[in-house]
């Protein structure tokens, strides 16, 4: 699934963002990333996007090297992937079912399987019922929820997620990360970056990788 050996990100700034990676995450893992502000966390998910570029050392993810060389299968590449941005990134003025159809529009299947699949998510996030409100007039948790159901309509292998429980309060919060937790199976992996490590303290079957100063440890934690 993902692969890092020896991999370390350096930005033109000559900030040093990631250093020596070593990482490997097996298909149907949950994944947290932890670690205050300015850490690393973003930047490793950029590197699994595809967007940045290892400044040293390999990386593949869903068996792609990710590399300048070879852009043009990372853009596949990222066709198996669901991403779910802090920021949200709905289009407003569009309901929450058109953002959902929107993200899947790449796929180039039937309008209708689309729409079946885009109710199937909002059901499995609870919105079935905000399906043709425009994004602009739902709550924040509500906002996030349409994200992640038009990432996960899009059947991904991967699921990305940066700080979804940013600027939530403490029960969607909890809400948001029980949700991401009951998508994964053993055909989809889902990782996290969350700075609320109080939320997680007691999981299990996750996996936790801490990052400080682009330095990573990681913590895998089975059944109890």
């Amino acid at each position: 699934m993902i692969e890092a050996y020896g991999v370390s990100l350096q930005y033109r700034d000559g900030t040093m963002a990631l250093k020596n990676v070593q990482l490997k995450v097996d298909r149907g893992e949950f994944v947290y990333i932890t670690g205050p502000s300015g850490s690393g966390k973003t930047s490793l998910l950029k590197l699994m996007m595809g967007i940045e570029y290892p400044t040293s050392g390999t990386l593949s993810v869903l068996g792609r090297p990710i590399s300048r060389r070879n852009t043009g299968k990372i853009r596949k590449m990222r066709r198996e992937i669901g991403p779910v941005f802090q920021e949200f990134k709905l289009i407003q003025g569009r309901t929450a079912m058109e953002n959902i159809i929107m993200g899947m529009r790449f796929l180039k299947i039937p309008y209708r399987e689309m729409k079946q699949e885009a109710s199937n998510a909002l059901a499995v996030v609870g919105l079935e019922h905000k399906a043709y409100t425009r994004v602009e007039n739902l709550s924040w948790g509500e906002a996030q929820r349409v994200a992640i159901a038009r990432a996960i309509a899009r059947k991904p292998a991967l699921i990305l997620a940066d700080e979804p429980t940013g600027n939530l309060d403490m029960d969607n919060a909890v809400n948001i990360l029980s949700l991401l937790e009951s998508i994964k199976d053993k055909d989809t992996t889902v990782i996290v970056t969350t700075h609320a490590t109080h939320l997680i303290e007691n999981q299990r079957n996750v996996t936790l990788i801490h990052i400080e100063k682009g330095n990573i440890t990681i913590e895998r934690r089975g059944k109890e």
